[in-house]
């Protein structure tokens, strides 16, 4: 009934305690996860998951914050995208929430390998015709324009993908939605405080929108501040149901078959 479109089930906090996890999902009737990739050193155990389990997929790429890891060239992505079950290049993306000039710290110019790290990735996604799962955080105006600069435009020869764990604005969106992109919400969209959140969640359109965990973060009101897992995907589907004023099932059926085209798994 549930699908979530981004869980990282190979970190420490979850990884010991899948046979229990996947337990909760059946509950909660959410069958279906994308397991994301976050370094090409943590590939292999991501793979493996989408290989032992026919609910899971997975994901290959290398996270904008991660650093000393392995630096993923094109072919290195076009490469592992060839495998079973690998349906997306992420999560990719921009992330400048750390970077603090007013203190001596990095600049944007200092980020320029995030930039490059990027590029790759756009480029690996266009060459294996999979989409991206992106990252944006305190860098949306980079972030766009670099996927302007590389030819994603919503045109057919675009790779496309998802804006995931959406935070940014209702403009950001529309620069998202412009360009081909789903958005995709977390839990998030439950806090009090995220009520501008919720207004750009009624703002994308049906067919574009996607639900998340972004699990072991963000865990969605009631369990805020605690280890977050798929299971808590639905909560997130029921505050999207209020908001649009729509039956949960049918915010089900509906991010399930959005997230079912976009990552190429709808059946002829």
């Amino acid at each position: 009934m549930f699908v979530d479109s981004h869980c990282h089930l190979t970190f420490p906090e979850l990884a010991s305690q899948l046979p229990e996890i996947r337990q909760a999902m059946a509950r909660a009737q959410v069958d279906r996860a994308l397991c994301i990739c976050t370094t090409l050193e943590e590939f292999d155990a991501v793979h493996a998951l989408a290989m032992q389990y026919d609910n899971f997929w997975a994901t290959v790429g290398v996270h904008p914050d991660n650093e000393g890891v392995t630096e993923p060239r094109v072919q290195d992505l076009v490469d592992r995208c060839s495998l079973p079950r690998v349906v997306a290049i992420g999560e990719t993306g921009l992330d400048y929430y750390q970077m603090d000039e007013r203190k001596g710290g990095r600049t944007v110019a200092d980020m320029e390998w995030q930039r490059q790290r990027f590029r790759t990735h756009i480029r690996a996604a266009r060459q294996a015709g999979r989409p991206l799962v992106i990252h944006t955080r305190a860098a949306a105006a980079d972030t766009l324009g670099i996927l302007d600069e590389e030819g994603e435009d919503g045109t057919p020869t675009s790779a496309g993908g998802v804006f995931h764990c959406f935070t940014e604005t209702a403009e950001v969106a529309r620069g998202a939605l412009d360009r081909g992109f789903y958005v995709s919400f977390s839990g998030i969209l439950t806090f009090k405080n995220a009520q501008d959140l919720r207004d750009v969640a009624v703002f994308v359109p049906l067919d574009r929108l996607l639900i998340e965990t972004d699990s072991p973060y963000l865990a969605p009101v009631p369990y805020r501040g605690k280890p977050n897992n798929p299971s808590y995907v639905p909560y997130v589907a029921r505050q999207l149901a209020e908001l649009r004023k729509l039956p949960l099932e049918e915010v089900a059926r509906i991010t399930s078959t959005n997230f079912e085209r976009l990552f190429g798994l709808i059946q002829s």
